[in-house]
C-alpha cells in the first residue's frame, strides 16, 4: 500500500512539474516597466508584456503589484499619456499580488509604450507604467 501512494505521489509530482515548464516554456518578455500613481492615487510594482509559444500577449502584474484602492480598476494600453479604452483586459483581480491578463486579439502591444491601470467610473487613470 505505501508503495503504491508512494507511485502515486511520484507521477502527480511529475505531471505538476512538467506542467510547470510547459507554462513558462517559450514565453517572451517583449516589455516592461514600473507603475507610478496618478489622480492622487499610489500604484506601484512591475509590469511585464510576455509573448506566448502561440503568438498570443499576457500582461503580468508582478507579486510587488499595489494600488491604495479605487472603484472600477482596469489594466489597459496606452501610448504618449493617452489610454486607449478598446484595448482594455478586464477588472483587476486584487489590488494587490501577482495578476496575469490576456491581450485582447488584434491588440499589438509594439504600438503602446505604457500600461494603465484606469478607473473606469471616472475615466482617470490610477497608475501608469512606461513600457521600456
Amino acid at each position: 500500500m505505501f508503495k503504491t501512494i508512494q507511485t502515486f505521489l511520484a507521477i502527480a509530482l511529475a505531471a505538476i512539474i512538467s506542467f510547470s515548464a510547459m507554462a513558462n516554456a517559450g514565453t517572451t518578455t517583449v516589455a516592461k516597466g514600473n507603475f507610478t500613481g496618478a489622480s492622487n492615487h499610489i500604484t506601484t510594482g512591475l509590469v511585464e508584456v510576455v509573448k506566448n509559444a502561440d503568438g498570443s500577449h499576457t500582461v503580468i502584474l508582478a507579486d510587488n503589484f499595489s494600488l491604495d484602492g479605487a472603484p472600477d480598476p482596469r489594466v489597459g494600453f496606452g501610448k504618449d499619456g493617452k489610454y486607449d479604452t478598446s484595448t482594455g483586459m478586464g477588472l483587476l483581480k486584487s489590488n494587490t499580488g501577482y495578476q496575469t491578463f490576456t491581450v485582447p486579439a488584434g491588440v499589438n502591444p509594439a504600438d503602446y509604450n505604457e500600461i494603465y491601470i484606469w478607473c473606469l467610473k471616472f475615466s482617470v487613470p490610477l497608475g501608469v507604467a512606461s513600457l521600456l
